[in-house]
């Protein structure tokens, strides 16, 4: 299940986002946030 938050970034990091879904890596705003966190979460559990 999916749970809806609201978070707040500078607006730098917000345009690399909207940069890389253009590009069609990744589909959304929620797309980009959910990738970054689990491959964060993946590189600190070596």
């Amino acid at each position: 299940m999916k749970q809806k938050l609201s978070i707040t970034l500078d607006e730098e990091t917000v345009q690399v986002v909207e940069h890389l879904i253009q590009k069609g890596v990744f589909r959304n705003r929620s797309h980009a946030v959910e990738f970054s966190v689990k491959k964060m979460a993946e590189s600190h559990h070596e």
